[in-house]
């Protein structure tokens, strides 16, 4: 997101102040499904490192198993999410809000299975054990305001929230304090 950028989610479900890069790895929600849940994630790629294409490639199907060790495990997997938030603060838009982005996997909330579903994904590029960049909260503040006045957010979540057991992101380093000033949702402030 850009200064001065445009302030508002468009009619397609799109931010015009994010750089757009369309995913495959998306489908139409069901019908009448209104988005009500925001699930914060973290991602590096390779694990722990920072910045270069990976996530971009595994996001639009295009990252090389041969490239990195880790990438054979994951090369063929088939994911994305609406927004990825870079270290520096770049915010790409990878699915229009108006469409299901396959993030959030096997998941559930307030008893709903497939958050996918009625949700919408925010990948922040980080993982587990390092903290988070200033600009990061600051640009997902500002993101999150953006969404909750577009669609009827109910609460705003971790991937480790409604798949507790087998993902652990944003992790222990994300400080959910730092977002308080958005409100008071279900599962938001810890």
């Amino acid at each position: 997101m850009h200064p001065g950028a445009a302030c508002e989610i468009d009619a397609d479900g799109w931010l015009p102040g994010a750089r757009r890069i369309e995913s495959p790895n998306r489908d139409q929600r069901p019908e009448g499904e209104a988005v009500s849940l925001i699930v914060v994630h973290a991602i590096s790629l390779p694990p722990g490192q920072f910045s270069g294409d990976a996530i971009v490639r595994l996001f639009t199907n295009r990252l090389q198993a041969h490239a990195h060790p880790y990438f054979a495990q994951i090369s063929t997997l088939r994911v994305s999410a609406h927004f990825l938030l870079r270290r520096q603060g770049e915010l790409i838009q990878f699915v229009s809000c108006r469409q299901r982005a396959w993030h959030a996997g096997l998941s559930c909330w307030n008893g709903r299975e497939r958050c996918n579903d009625f949700s919408l994904g925010i990948e922040l590029e980080g993982c587990d054990d390092l903290p988070f960049t200033a600009i990061q909260y600051r640009r997902l503040r500002k993101l999150l305001r953006l969404l909750c006045a577009r669609y009827p957010v109910e609460a705003i979540v971790g991937h480790s929230d409604i798949s507790p057991g087998r993902k652990t992101d944003p992790g222990p380093c994300f400080d959910w304090r730092r977002l308080a000033s958005i409100g008071d949702f279900p599962g938001f402030c810890r």
